[in-house]
């Protein structure tokens, strides 16, 4: 193999209020001709900014030294023309979200025309013919119908076969894959990966695959460099890496899987909500007049019960109509059908009189960044529901929120931080802490976990039990992540396309499930880079304990 990328004792600090932060410190690694990479670790441990420093995007605060070679030339203080003519053409990045990667005002043509223009000079027809080759090699429908979409009317899969389209457009050498499948269903992110891996196998280009899901590195890497507070502290082939890791770092990363079942519920645990045929579709207006032409039908007849102690795990891929259901019982949408929430019927009920229910049925959300409010304090943020609901108990709000605080694992000192003061793990026990201080008895998790590292995943799965235990919460958990779900649920729904097509208890769904598409989720799961044995039934039980 030849050498593609040499990375030799890289070094990058940050200034920062007059203050020097080193983020990475004496990093070596390599990738070959056809060969995959993984940069591994936690959030804040170095890997996006090792990938960014390649080719020189780190903005004028980074001080940057060792050297960078891209096949023999040193890439470290470049000129700028040298970077340029680097930059998306020999060296492609792929980054975690493609929504936040593409520009929303510009159309999917328009958009890998741009890059066709600047380093191969493609233009006209010679250039649409190129964009309707790329688009149709990742794998999108249809693609000369797309080419005057623009990135909110495709799905997350799609967004990110057209990053990689955009990634692949000039044939690089390298491609940089930052987090490409953290944020997708475990059926996209299968077939994101054995994208991948087919395109580097026809293109012969390397890959540079930064991720903290080790169950994808296993499967798709070819050498491994793990990464801790800057630096590699262990590397080698991945094989030798899974079955024999020497650094305690990378020993504990390794362990970092939920673990085990919930305790059982009682049998006569009462119903804490109820549906009945719940149904949510949107109506599809066209014409000057809006006429109603059709319907998106986002819930078809869902009948689900959650009872107090007890944990439903909800599963399927985007627009399956997961999270269209939560806000459909917590009545944040309007729905058909009936709803039953603490023995009363409220689907019918005003918003008047929800008002006294609102405090028993509260929300945590995906991204722990995004659902806190910058300019509120930790305690403002936590104590928002008081404000609104009121509370029964008569002490000191500061009392109340050090209480919840310490419930979650976190430090009451603390609460007079911001939300960018704290790490993603600790935000998101924030988001827990601002819901579990009006004692709800019904918690809607959205997907809670999947922004999270690995480590950080076990440990707000084990105080999401240890709550719900201590309070005899009723949990709706929404996730992608099937091991987590396994780990939470004590059963499990499966939807498609708006039905459920799937449901029964946890261990009953996982060892034995009916349904093909529950199978393929499974599958999905177990093998995320495709190529499955012929003729070898899926054993999900045993991979996903």
């Amino acid at each position: 193999m030849s050498r593609v990328l040499e990375v030799e004792k890289l070094s990058v600090a940050f200034r920062q209020d007059g203050r020097r932060i080193e983020a990475v410190r004496g990093v070596s690694f390599a990738v070959d001709k056809g060969e995959t990479v993984a940069l591994v670790g936690e959030s804040g441990s170095g890997k996006s900014v090792s990938a960014l420093s390649t080719v020189s995007l780190l903005g004028p605060s980074a001080e940057v030294s060792g050297s960078v070679r891209y096949k023999g030339e040193e890439m470290i203080g470049a000129p700028e023309a040298a970077l340029r003519r680097v930059r998306g053409n020999d060296l492609s990045f792929i980054f975690q979200e493609p929504m936040t990667s593409l520009n929303p005002l510009h159309t999917l043509e328009r958009q890998i025309r741009e890059s066709l223009a600047l380093h191969q000079g493609l233009v006209g027809d010679a250039a649409r013919v190129r964009i309707v080759e790329l688009l149709d090699r990742v794998g999108i429908r249809d693609p000369e119908s797309r080419l005057k979409d623009y990135p909110h009317q495709l799905s997350g899969g799609q967004r990110q076969r057209v990053m990689i389209a955009m990634a692949l457009a000039n044939k690089p050498d390298i491609l940089i894959a930052d987090e490409p499948t953290t944020a997708l269903d475990v059926t996209i992110q299968a077939q994101i990966l054995e994208l991948l891996a087919e395109l580097k196998a026809d293109e012969g280009m390397g890959l540079l695959f930064i991720t903290h899901d080790l169950g994808i590195v296993r499967r798709i890497a070819d050498r491994v460099c793990v990464m801790k507070d800057g630096e590699i502290v262990e590397s080698g082939p991945t094989a030798a890496i899974f079955s024999r890791p020497e650094h305690p770092y990378t020993r504990k990363l390794l362990a970092a899987e939920p673990e085990g079942m919930p305790d059982p519920v009682p049998e006569d645990a009462e119903e804490v909500v109820r549906t009945d045929r719940l149904k949510v579709w949107f109506p599809v207006q066209r014409g000057l007049l809006r006429r109603t032409v059709g319907h998106v039908k986002a819930v078809n007849d869902a009948t689900i019960t959650v009872r107090r102690g007890e944990t439903l795990g909800v599963v399927g891929e985007s627009g399956s109509g997961k999270t269209t259901l939560a806000m459909a019982m917590m009545r944040l949408i309007g729905s058909e059908g009936e709803i039953t929430f603490a023995g009363e019927d409220v689907n019918a009920w005003s918003v008047r009189k929800l008002r006294r229910l609102r405090r028993d049925m509260q929300i945590v959300f995906q991204d722990p960044f995004g659902s806190l409010s910058p300019r509120m304090s930790c305690e403002q943020i936590i104590a928002e529901g008081l404000g609104v609901h009121g509370t029964r108990d008569k002490r000191p709000q500061r009392e109340l929120v050090a209480e919840v605080m310490s419930d979650v694992g976190l430090d009451p000192a603390t609460m007079d931080r911001y939300p960018h003061e704290f790490s993603g793990g600790q935000r998101q026990r924030i988001a827990i802490a601002r819901a579990m201080i009006l004692r709800p008895k019904l918690l809607v998790l959205d997907e809670p976990t999947s922004a999270l590292d690995m480590t950080v995943q076990v440990q707000i799965v084990n105080l999401l039990r240890q709550l719900q235990e201590r309070y005899g919460l009723a949990y709706l958990f929404i996730s992608h992540d099937l091991r987590v779900v396994r780990a939470m649920s004590h059963r499990v729904v499966v939807m498609k396309d708006g039905d459920i097509v799937e449901h029964g208890p946890s261990e009953e769904i996982f060892e034995t499930p009916r349904h093909a598409y529950t199978r393929a989720l499974l599958e999905a799961a177990l093998n995320p880079t495709g190529g499955s044995v012929a003729g070898r039934a899926p054993a999900p039980a045993e991979a996903l304990r």
